[in-house]
């Protein structure tokens, strides 16, 4: 056959099991199509529940930050567990549920994106800098903001930018979550008061462990912009990511409280030198002037000998 659901309609079968990969979701879809919507559904939860999201760790998805190239470079790791359940709706058109969370396609293991992960910090820091003050002023008009520098610094301009463009000095990781559950949300008639139609969600559930990974590389052999202290940026994007992950939220549906998190370790790698790893943000931030000073002390050593 060259139909591929045709394909699977005749084989009324789900062979590739053992994740969530696309074989195995195109297989329960197809029943719910084709036969018992309510059948294939319950189908689906049931295993989704009790299978285990991995990567195969021979293939190195998560990335190592101890080996970072150029000893200027900083990479961060910051260790949370939810509180609450995590979603972000997955792109897929043919799906069992409504409402899945989004997965990689061939291990299905749900995961936030690098992308994702690099516009909500910067609406975090945003968000420090001032940005609800400025919207009150304007009628909640984002139009007419302007980054600071240290923004600007960090995550570059925006891509409609086209004057002055720069890449910004952070690279993104995405993150992977090895658990799914469900979430139920049943709206009820103001008449009756009964339940309508329940809303199904495809969340990771609290309890659920996750690393933001991120790597400060600027470029090499540029110098840094005279208007920003380099610890100083470092500083409001590392507040910023504690709010982003303990108040803000990190899950779509934020406004419902999905999302929220709770830091157990901030930790930074830098090349030929040990780790710093601190539960407290602040004695974190301590350690990490301490290396910005050495660094600067270093510099002016060498330029003072030349």
């Amino acid at each position: 056959m060259f139909d591929y659901y045709a394909f699977l309609g005749s084989t009324r079968q789900c062979t590739e099991r053992g994740s969530l990969s696309s074989g195995f979701v195109d297989c329960c879809s197809v029943c719910y199509y084709s036969e018992d919507k309510n059948k294939a559904r319950s189908f689906y939860m049931k295993y989704a529940q009790e299978v285990l999201c991995q990567i195969p760790e021979d293939l190195k998805f998560t990335q190592s930050l101890a080996r970072i190239p150029d000893s200027n470079w900083l990479g961060f790791e910051i260790s949370f567990t939810l509180k609450t359940p995590w979603y972000s709706k997955d792109d897929r058109v043919f799906h069992v549920l409504d409402n899945p969370v989004r997965k990689d396609r061939v291990f299905g293991v749900p995961y936030q994106s690098a992308s994702t992960w690099k516009g909500l910090l910067r609406w975090a820091c945003r968000m420090e800098s001032g940005l609800v003050g400025y919207m009150e002023k304007t009628g909640m008009r984002f139009e007419g903001w302007k980054d600071p520098e240290w923004v600007s610094y960090l995550f570059g301009n925006e891509r409609s930018q086209q004057k002055d463009f720069q890449r910004g000095s952070l690279v993104f990781y995405p993150s992977f979550f090895d658990k799914i559950d469900f979430e139920v949300i049943n709206p009820h008639d103001r008449k009756t008061r009964a339940g309508t139609q329940p809303i199904y969600y495809e969340v990771v559930p609290p309890e659920t462990e996750g690393k933001l990974q991120l790597l400060y590389a600027p470029y090499l052999g540029v110098a840094e912009p005279k208007n920003v202290d380099v610890n100083e940026a470092l500083n409001c994007l590392l507040t910023a990511t504690e709010r982003l992950l303990t108040v803000y939220g990190i899950s779509a549906k934020r406004t419902s409280g999905w999302g929220t998190t709770k830091i157990r370790s901030w930790k930074t790698l830098q090349t030929g030198k040990d780790p710093i790893e601190e539960s407290s943000l602040n004695l974190f931030k301590n350690k990490l002037k301490v290396i910005f000073e050495t660094r600067l002390g270093g510099e002016l050593d060498g330029k003072q000998s030349s």
